[in-house]
């Protein structure tokens, strides 16, 4: 099964507080959507909308610092079935981030589109951590018809 993956380094950070942008409702809603709800504690739902749609995560693992991880149970049916992990660590000033968004079934065009959605949220994320204020939808890069 093809997989999504990329790295990051968020500079002058902790995986703490990389952990802390990836599992609490008002970190998730400064990166990746301004519209995220319900709960993200283990064995929690985490619910996030955008314009043409949404996504709902079963948070399945956590580690503090160091891992995230939720399987997908509602949206896109090329999603459903996925899993989302983050493993974090630290390495000299940064903190490195590495997202993997695996267990598609094939590579079909929207696996295209979401792997170049992923890479700016990632970046919204970095930025976030840096600068204080990420991009999330609805005020992300639009990169196509599909958003």
């Amino acid at each position: 099964m093809p997989d999504i993956l990329h790295r990051i380094g968020v500079e002058h950070s902790s995986p703490q507080q990389v952990y802390e942008a990836l599992t609490t409702l008002d970190g998730l809603s400064g990166w990746w959507t301004e519209k995220t709800s319900g709960s993200t504690g283990l064995d929690d739902v985490i619910e996030f909308r955008f314009g043409p749609g949404g996504f709902d995560m079963k948070v399945t693992e956590l580690d503090p610092g160091r891992l995230v991880r939720w399987d997908v149970v509602d949206g896109p049916q090329e999603w459903i079935g996925t899993s989302v992990q983050w493993d974090l660590r630290q390495d000299g000033d940064y903190t490195i981030v590495l997202f993997k968004h695996e267990g598609w079934r094939e590579p079909v065009e929207f696996m295209h589109h979401c792997s170049t959605k992923w890479a700016t949220f990632l970046l919204s994320l970095k930025q976030l951590l840096e600068s204080g204020e990420g991009a999330p939808d609805p005020r992300d890069v639009k990169i196509s018809d599909w958003h």
